[in-house]
Order: C-alpha cells, then sequence, then structure tokens
C-alpha cells in the first residue's frame, strides 16, 4: 500500500487526500468503518503495547484539485495504528 496524507476536518473527517504531488479533495460524505487485522501475517510478535487488532478504513470519492468538473475518484484509505499516518488500498476512477 501506498503512503499518502490526510487533510481532514475538525471530527476527523478526511477533507483532502495528498497522493506524490497532488491533491484530491473530497467530493461527497466519506464513509468508515474499522476492519480486524491478522497481525500474525505481518509480523512474528504482537508489538508490546499496541494491541492493534482494528484499523480504521475510509472510502471517500475525491477530485483533483478544486476542479468542479473533475471526475470522482473513490479512494479507500486506512489509517496506521503504529504511526498514525496514512495508506492507500485502492483508488478506482469513476466511469463518466
Amino acid at each position: 500500500m501506498e503512503h499518502v496524507m490526510v487533510k481532514t476536518d475538525a471530527e476527523g473527517r478526511p477533507m483532502a487526500v495528498v497522493r506524490g504531488s497532488r491533491e484530491w479533495t473530497v467530493g461527497a460524505e466519506p464513509v468508515r468503518w474499522f476492519e480486524r487485522v491478522n497481525w500474525w501475517e505481518a509480523e512474528r510478535r504482537m508489538p508490546k503495547g499496541l494491541s492493534r487488532v482494528d484499523v480504521e478504513v475510509w472510502q471517500v470519492q475525491a477530485r483533483l484539485g478544486r476542479n468542479l468538473a473533475s471526475a470522482l475518484t473513490t479512494m479507500e484509505i486506512v489509517r496506521d495504528g503504529l504511526g498514525g499516518g496514512w495508506r492507500l488500498r485502492e483508488a478506482v476512477a469513476d466511469a463518466a
């Protein structure tokens, strides 16, 4: 998964996703859910003091920049529970 920067509002909802040197502005209400992580697939032991069982996932529909004519792209972003950063799981451009 690719690391991205996410700009959030005061409640923690994503407002923009910065991928490379491009900023994608969220153009629809984002959807959040939590998923179980099979931590043993990535680590030999669970990190001490970090019970990383669930991860926060957001699905956002965003457009490139602030161009309202730009097509929306659906992205799934995952919060990295260890460092607080974000990773892009998937990005799919919607067909117009």
